[in-house]
């Protein structure tokens, strides 16, 4: 009797496992202690603060993409410290720091680099999914924002972080069903190539 295949002796699903999550947490918890030491107090780095600091990158990234898309519907904004951004005479969002989206983020560079391809083209997939992702976040406070100053109610009573988190998914699906599609016609090629006609 041959032995039954299952994921507990797969040795590729563990290799692919051990990849992810060493990958995730790198990503994750490195960029909690990115944020910790750039913080005034504890383990302050000034270094860190002033060249290293690409979560604060990222909400001024997003709160710039914000007031340029409501610009375009002659909304005016502003931004005051802290990474605050505000229309003229009205409310204002604060980025903080579970708004940037590392968590997402994370997922997403762990799936491509625990994944199979090569460098260029993983390179090319996580920077094209954080995009994907930055912007759906940009939608979010934009959407946010404005509906604060508008009086909207947010869709069943659901709050706008739960929201960005289902569409953030929801994009990162599909974004990997179309990762793992894009080798089933190299895979198809290389079997046409391999095989012969039948006399």
């Amino acid at each position: 009797m041959k032995p039954s295949n299952s994921l507990f002796t797969d040795k590729k699903f563990w290799a692919y496992l051990i990849k992810f999550t060493a990958v995730f947490c790198l990503c994750y918890f490195g960029t909690l202690a990115v944020i910790g030491i750039a913080a005034p107090g504890g383990l302050h780095s000034t270094f860190v603060e002033k060249h290293l600091d690409y979560v604060s990158w990222i909400k001024d990234s997003l709160i710039w993409a914000t007031g340029l898309i409501l610009s375009v519907f002659h909304i005016a904004t502003y931004t005051v410290p802290e990474h605050i951004i505000r229309f003229v005479n009205g409310n204002g969002v604060h980025i903080a720091m579970d708004c940037v989206g590392y968590g997402v983020y994370s997922f997403w560079i762990a799936f491509v680099a625990a994944n199979k391809g090569r460098l260029l083209k993983k390179i090319i997939w996580i920077i094209a999914g954080l995009l994907g992702l930055w912007f759906i976040n940009v939608i979010r406070i934009t959407l946010y924002l404005t509906s604060l100053n508008r009086d909207w109610t947010l869709p069943f009573g659901i709050d706008h972080h739960t929201w960005f988190n289902i569409f953030a998914y929801l994009l990162i699906f599909a974004l990997i069903f179309f990762y793992d599609r894009s080798f089933s016609g190299r895979n198809t090629h290389n079997k046409n190539k391999n095989s012969f006609p039948v006399q």
